[in-house]
């Protein structure tokens, strides 16, 4: 969801240096981006790494935290960088820039880029306010593209739709599993009645998106580049509000989103490629998603 804020930085050639987790440097690797710091969410550590980089790039003065934490403030300030960001979690004594969050709460990806534009104005880039584009657009390198259709040839699916199923979601939202429980009936279903349905997931999530579709063709897992080119190659991916929802609409894929537990209006995809049922406190019913996964594909061939 970072998509829109640096592409705003590239037209105004404000050169970025990126600190995110060492997962994010493929998926963003067609931005062309030359700075990548990667933290661990190990404090001390982070601090460590980026206040080593920064004695390297002393030219590098300012920050810009999207995160609303506490702790990545005080990495920054203790790594020397006058940062901009959000008042949160008692956080405003570490900020040169301190921004008061918009009310009502936008989706984050608004109030991510309404606080990009806040900070450029205050560093006197730009005092013009741009619109926050409709739809994302994530570069994929070649190498992307080409292990995704490697991917798919290898497992029989290349030159036939398929339906690429992502059945797990990391962590909890305020105490609640993120997960629609129903994935493998669906896919039950959808085999029955002719589809191909295959899911890849991370090494770390293989066991659990087994237990959730056990009859789904297991793919091999693939960085989060070649990953985000295989959701564009797929005829539709059916997943949960989740990392994999944001991937599919930073690539473009065609998406059918389910909520259970999180507000479509505040953290759902940005994109105009998705259908979303249901919504926080109502997961959708089997038969509503099965139908419109119907609808959105047509019949099998």
């Amino acid at each position: 969801m970072c998509l829109p804020v640096l592409e705003r930085f590239t037209a105004l050639s404000i050169k970025v240096a990126v600190c995110a987790r060492p997962w994010a440097k493929d998926l963003l690797a067609g931005l062309g981006i030359e700075n990548f710091i990667p933290l661990t969410g190990k404090f001390t550590d982070d601090v460590k790494v980026l206040r080593t980089w920064r004695r390297a790039h002393p030219a590098y003065k300012k920050g810009l935290l999207l995160p609303d934490s506490l702790s990545s403030a005080l990495i920054f300030k203790l790594a020397g960088l006058q940062s901009a960001g959000y008042r949160d979690d008692g956080r405003s004594f570490l900020l040169r820039w301190a921004y008061n969050k918009p009310q009502p709460r936008p989706h984050a990806l608004q109030s991510w880029f309404d606080l990009a534009e806040l900070a450029l104005q205050s560093w006197g880039y730009d005092d013009t306010k741009k619109p926050i584009p409709a739809k994302l657009n994530l570069p994929l390198t070649p190498t992307h593209l080409k292990l995704a259709q490697a991917t798919i040839t290898q497992a029989g699916l290349s030159g036939q739709p398929f339906v690429l199923i992502a059945p797990t979601a990391v962590g909890l939202h305020k105490g609640r599993i993120k997960v629609w429980p129903h994935f493998d009936a669906l896919t039950r279903q959808l085999q029955s009645e002719g589809y191909q349905v295959a899911m890849c997931p991370p090494p770390s999530e293989q066991a659990a998106a087994v237990i959730a579709a056990p009859t789904a063709q297991l793919l091999p897992p693939l960085g989060l580049g070649p990953f985000a080119a295989l959701t564009r190659l797929a005829s539709l991916v059916v997943c949960n509000d989740s990392g994999v929802s944001h991937i599919c609409a930073a690539a473009n894929a065609r998406q059918l989103t389910l909520f259970g537990v999180t507000q479509p209006e505040k953290t759902g995809p940005w994109t105009p490629n998705t259908v979303n049922l249901g919504q926080n406190g109502h997961w959708p019913a089997p038969q509503a998603v099965h139908e419109r996964v119907q609808q959105l594909l047509g019949p099998p061939e």
